[in-house]
């Protein structure tokens, strides 16, 4: 399908040991932490800021690295901070730490691990292929310092690099046919996960108006990615859906052309759904998982769905078309309406980007929480901080409930009021009143320049929030199988 190659989906991550000495010949950076004096060496001062990287002239140190106040936050910052400094420099393939007199626990190494991971992280198509640059960070910690389960923390770094991966493929190439045999692809080695991909064919047959209506303009027609982890033992059941608009012009109601090349993300949810299920399988953690991310293309042709159209979704509600542009509710509805009847899950999770409302409410380092139940808005809110993702609860206010009544169907596509709220309370139309959660992900799911362990695209937000949340659920992790 492609006529250049794409870099390696999964993208390849950079090694991060932690060992008991330095290795001669590959630079050093020394950490340092906040604590009232600044640290001299080589001529150089530095504060301890977190993520502030200085080049030091010295034999042994390369660079100096501030940890600030020694938060999670502070050393994921610090480690990406050190390695895109590393890249820019000497490119070393090796590159060491050394905590010097900042102690540091498991959590923070865990931390510093994750900057790493994701701070390295670059995609680009290029006739140059991957360049070479920093492989491999050894820390060096001394004897007795509490090691984290890397293997973890590599799967959840893992899990946000491949929704990034998903997220900034260019959409002449990601195309909803493209991104179900992608996924179908990455997850086939994980055991205990199996992928199924139902065409238009199927869906038409099924009932999925919101997804065929949305998918008419396009040549290229739409996709219901669908993913089932069961292990054995498992007694909770979760389900994830994920917005997976490969591309989004606006359709009729047309998006301006300013910014809309950024719309090839506008699948960031069925990424992050996509990477967290396979993450949740490959920790083998015990919960049974289904996941369904509705993918279409939404063009502008002769088989465009139009404003003022009823579109009947599977189940049967129908909606009142009044914006080509809102077509990510349109896809969510039927694949939460299909998913809740077909697999009786205990508790339903949606992540999208959705309303530009959000964006203006909570910038984009953000994501909006809308949720039906206290308690599982609580494990969200707990599984972001956790994962080092923020969240902000926002309100269903029952006084916009009216609004989504429609006139011409039984509900209408865009009501009128604050536009992310109005949005939620369409989708709890289709959740048949399962606990359920809502993630706006429209802010924080691109970004335009560097911060933290984030750089510029395709962030892969929520999906580790998804794992740890569906870790929160789990017990010890049986084996996985059918």
């Amino acid at each position: 399908m492609a006529r250049y190659p794409l870099p390696a989906i999964p993208s390849r991550l950079i090694e991060f040991e932690v060992a008991d000495d330095l290795r001669r010949g590959a630079p050093v950076a020394r950490v340092v932490r906040a604590a009232g004096e600044e640290v001299e060496l080589g001529g150089v001062r530095h504060a301890g800021k977190a993520g502030e990287v200085r080049d030091v002239a010295a034999d042994d140190v390369r660079w100096l690295v501030g940890v600030g106040q020694g938060t999670p936050a502070d050393w994921r910052s610090a480690g990406a901070a050190l390695v895109r400094a590393a890249a820019e420099g000497d490119r070393a393939r090796t590159v060491q730490v050394d905590l010097g007199d900042a102690e540091a626990d498991g959590d923070q190494l865990a931390a510093l691990a994750a900057g790493v991971l994701l701070g390295g992280y670059r995609f680009k198509v290029s006739a140059d292929g991957d360049k070479a640059g920093v492989r491999t960070v050894r820390v060096l910690a001394p004897s007795g310092t509490a090691v984290p389960d890397l293997t973890r923390v590599r799967e959840l770094a893992g899990a946000a690099a491949l929704a990034r991966d998903l997220s900034n493929a260019p959409s002449n190439i990601k195309n909803p046919a493209w991104l179900a045999e992608t996924a179908e692809r990455v997850v086939a080695d994980v055991p205990g996960l199996r992928a199924t991909i139902r065409d238009e064919k199927w869906l038409a047959a099924q009932g999925f108006g919101g997804v065929l209506a949305v998918g008419g303009g396009s040549a290229s027609p739409p996709r219901l990615i669908e993913l089932s982890y069961r292990p054995r033992g498992a007694s909770r059941h979760l389900l994830l859906v994920g917005k997976g608009i490969t591309f989004d012009t606006g359709g009729l109601s047309i998006k301006p052309a300013e910014g809309m090349h950024l719309m090839r993300t506008d699948m960031a949810g069925g990424a992050a759904v996509i990477a967290a299920t396979r993450a949740i399988a490959a920790l083998r953690l015990g919960l049974r998982v289904s996941a369904l991310v509705p993918a279409a293309e939404n063009h502008v042709s002769g088989g465009s769905y139009r404003p003022g159209d009823v579109v009947r979704h599977y189940g049967g509600k129908t909606t009142e078309v009044s914006n080509t542009d809102a077509e990510g509710r349109m896809v969510l509805a039927d694949a939460l309406a299909y998913g809740i009847r077909r697999f009786r899950p205990d508790a339903v999770v949606d992540v999208a980007t959705l309303t530009g409302a959000m964006k203006v409410a909570l910038g984009l380092r953000t994501g909006a929480l809308f949720a039906s139940d206290d308690a599982l808005a609580a494990r969200v809110l707990a599984a972001g901080q956790a994962a080092g993702e923020s969240w902000w609860r926002m309100p269903l206010l029952d006084d916009h409930v009216d609004a989504v009544r429609g006139e011409l169907a039984d509900v209408r596509q865009t009501p009128t009021g604050p536009g992310g709220i109005t949005a939620a309370l369409f989708l709890r139309e289709f959740v048949d009143g399962l606990p359920w959660a809502h993630l706006d992900i429209a802010g924080p799911a691109r970004a335009d320049k560097s911060y933290a362990e984030v750089v510029p695209g395709a962030t892969g937000f929520a999906a580790r929030t998804l794992v740890e949340l569906a870790a929160s659920y789990a017990g010890q992790p049986p084996e996985a199988g059918e």
